[in-house]
């Protein structure tokens, strides 16, 4: 029954996200458009991050998957939690057979399956467009699962201790600070690309950088993630608020 429970909350939370137009946006538009933008313009050449005889898909690729991933993880659930705790939505589940536990469960359901849709829709533009890897299969679902439990974790935290409106204000502005500067989406030279490379986009853009295209495993990228993965969960735990 519990376990029911919890299938059936991932499902009303997954409706609920590709039912969002906003949710929809973020999650999919947004990332395919990425992908066809650096794929198909002489952008990233054009900024000396790739060499002009590399193939820009790769990269493309890896930035569309780590993209995809910070929207359904990150702003996308801090948004929807934020809400749910401002109407009084989370303290009434909590009290429920589903309790604080099924949940959160609940909710890192819905996040893996809006993830696997998007992967999937953008591996079939890639292919589409002439991806032909290589892929690191592990590597991809290593920074899957630790970017995945890294962002949900931070967005939670910001989602359970401050008001609804802040909540979407700040994830919005660091998505988009994550997007262009943290070193989610390509990678950034010199001693900024040594200081974003420790925090949790920078890490999660270079894990999936490595396995899209290298075809390998970036193991401090990972553990990177891994201890901020760590802090925010322990942060969560301690401050987040169901009122």
């Amino acid at each position: 029954m519990r376990l029911r429970r919890i299938v059936s909350q991932t499902k009303f939370e997954t409706v609920s996200v590709l039912r969002n137009g906003e949710q929809l946006l973020l999650s999919i538009i947004f990332p395919l458009g990425l992908l066809i933008f650096l794929a198909e313009t002489p952008l990233l050449a054009g900024l000396d991050i790739i060499d002009s005889t590399a193939d820009p898909l790769n990269i493309a690729v890896a930035g569309a998957l780590s993209l995809s991933l910070a929207s359904s993880a990150f702003t996308g659930q801090a948004i929807a939690t934020a809400f749910d705790r401002r109407y009084g939505v989370l303290r009434q589940l909590a009290t429920t057979p589903l309790g604080t536990n099924g949940l959160i469960l609940g909710k890192l359901g819905a996040v893996i399956a809006v993830v696997v849709i998007q992967f999937a829709l953008v591996f079939a533009v890639a292919v589409c467009l002439g991806f032909r890897g290589p892929v690191d299969v592990l590597g991809l679902v290593l920074a899957t699962v630790f970017g995945t439990a890294c962002l949900l974790s931070l967005g939670l935290l910001m989602a359970g201790t401050l008001r609804a409106e802040a909540t979407l204000a700040a994830t919005n502005l660091i998505w988009v600070l994550m997007a262009g500067v943290g070193g989610l989406v390509v990678a950034h030279p010199g001693e900024w690309g040594t200081v974003v490379s420790y925090l949790p986009s920078g890490a999660l853009g270079d894990v999936m950088r490595s396995a899209i295209g290298v075809g390998g495993i970036d193991i401090k990228a990972i553990i990177v993630l891994l201890i901020w993965g760590l802090v925010e969960t322990l942060a969560a735990r301690r401050w987040f608020r169901f009122e």
